[in-house]
């Protein structure tokens, strides 16, 4: 008997607050004809948006073409572990906010303010959310990589480049950042190459064959890179390169 009330204190509560918790699954829809989900589903949609967070900042920003190029040079320095790959992405990363700062500030006064105002329904402020990335994707991907990827998928033509879809916009932008990128990176191995080979060429002529001619180049490249203020000049390119 003891246990019995025991047991009907433990489920007592469950039982008189069952109909004042959150209800986990619930459509609204209002005049206009919008539908508007739980805060159990948006909570839900969010934490699932979140897991993609990381491709999304790779794949739908200037992140990719940053951190190839950062690669490709300290590759071309001759440099194996400097910068660290922590530094090279914190860099990429600090740079990435800096040029998608516009866009960045597109979403929130177009989307996420009027959101939080309850001004526009969730689905409303996503696709409002996503046209300044949009508008940044398509302004700096080719045309060719665009037209490659719409006649893969058979898809129709599209009267403007608003109405590319991002299942086509998205791969066409990467694979487009990936071949600006290493644009930037040859443009940037050339004079140190041109390096390597005059100290290969020297080495030889004085007949110090034993002695890697990488080892000898690497502090004439580091004194060209910073004699001419190579980082600042790389970040200015970067910059440059996508309108700032």
């Amino acid at each position: 008997m003891r246990y019995s009330a025991l047991l009907l204190l433990l489920f007592l509560p469950g039982v008189a607050y069952a109909d004042v918790g959150i209800p986990a699954v619930s459509l609204t829809v209002d005049d206009a004809g919008n539908t508007e989900y739980s805060i159990t589903l948006q909570i839900l949609a969010l934490m699932t948006l979140l897991t993609f967070l990381p491709a999304m900042l790779m794949m739908m920003t200037s992140f990719t073409r940053i951190i190839i190029v950062f690669a490709i040079l300290r590759q071309a320095l001759g440099l194996q572990q400097t910068p660290s790959n922590q530094v090279m992405v914190g860099l990429a990363l600090f740079l990435t906010f800096f040029i998608m700062a516009p866009v960045f500030d597109q979403v929130n006064e177009s989307a996420l303010q009027p959101y939080m105002a309850e001004e526009m329904t969730s689905l409303e402020a996503l696709e409002a959310a996503s046209r300044p990335f949009h508008q940044f994707m398509i302004r700096n991907t080719r045309e060719s990589d665009l037209d490659l990827f719409m006649r893969i998928s058979d898809t129709p033509r599209v009267e403007t480049e608003a109405d590319v879809p991002f299942r086509v916009l998205v791969p066409a932008f990467v694979v487009s950042e990936l071949k600006t990128a290493f644009q930037i990176g040859f443009m940037l191995f050339i004079p140190f190459l041109v390096i390597d080979l005059v100290v290969a060429s020297v080495l030889m002529a004085m007949g110090m064959m034993m002695l890697s001619p990488v080892i000898v180049s690497l502090p004439f490249k580091i004194m060209l890179f910073v004699l001419a203020d190579g980082w600042a000049m790389v970040v200015g390119t970067l910059a440059a390169s996508f309108g700032i």
